[in-house]
């Protein structure tokens, strides 16, 4: 912890800044930094406030507003930890990668299956294409920095893509090059447990909680481009939507 308590002495006492905001800064900053790695425990409240020459309550303040934001987690009788779970608004179409970079966090993907075919049935029906229409299949497991957090089989109409190729770490960034990324989309969220495959994939146990979600998404003149199933764990996604009565 001595690379973490040198960066909250730049705290300056001198500064017009509270003393509490100088710390979040510096509890971000070492965050950034890799300093403190997800899932991390912070040292004791006392001991930060001895090593850095300030009061608990000041500490206390700082820690309170890091976790009213989400970066850091309080466990009971365990002490306060770096958050792992990813906050994901249900009701904003937006890209794994987006979401990733949006919270700090480096998104990169593990390719499982990168092919061409043609459409099931079911995925005929979904995508509303002809029977023997061609599509791309893209299946990976999905990592923030080390951590996998989901498995993502997605099948997208081969219309809407020059080439298989031209989908690196993030699907939409392809389709969005190809004028094809989806304004819309139609989404379900399903509780389950994860089988022995899901789980070894995504370093669980078999039986743990995991999530699936569904996506249909579609395009500006209401062709279905994307049809993907994502298995979350259950352990690092909360997903939340805004609610309102008008």
């Amino acid at each position: 912890m001595s690379s973490l308590v040198q960066i909250m002495r730049q705290m300056n006492q001198t500064s017009s800044m509270p003393l509490y905001q100088q710390l979040q800064h510096a509890l971000r900053e070492a965050i950034d930094k890799r300093i403190l790695r997800h899932d991390e425990a912070l040292p004791a409240e006392r001991q930060l406030a001895s090593e850095l020459e300030v009061s608990r309550i000041t500490v206390r303040k700082a820690i309170d507003g890091l976790v009213a934001e989400g970066l850091l987690v309080r466990r009971p009788g365990s002490g306060n930890f770096i958050n792992t779970r990813i906050e994901k608004n249900f009701a904003k179409l937006t890209s794994f990668s987006e979401d990733m970079r949006s919270r700090g966090r480096n998104p990169h993907s593990e390719w499982l299956k990168k092919v061409e075919g043609t459409v099931t049935p079911d995925e005929a029906l979904r995508l509303r294409l002809s029977p023997g229409a061609p599509v791309y299949r893209f299946h990976r497991i999905r990592y923030a920095d080390d951590m996998p957090m989901c498995l993502e089989y997605a099948t997208i109409s081969a219309e809407c893509l020059p080439s298989l190729e031209m989908v690196h770490d993030s699907m939409y960034e392809a389709l969005e090059k190809a004028g094809n990324r989806p304004v819309r989309a139609l989404q379900r969220l399903s509780a389950l447990l994860l089988n022995a495959e899901q789980a070894k994939l995504l370093q669980a146990k078999e039986g743990d909680a995991g999530l699936l979600v569904e996506r249909l998404g579609f395009l500006r003149d209401g062709r279905a481009v994307e049809f993907c199933q994502s298995f979350f764990r259950g352990d690092t996604y909360d997903f939340v939507a805004e609610l309102s009565t008008t």
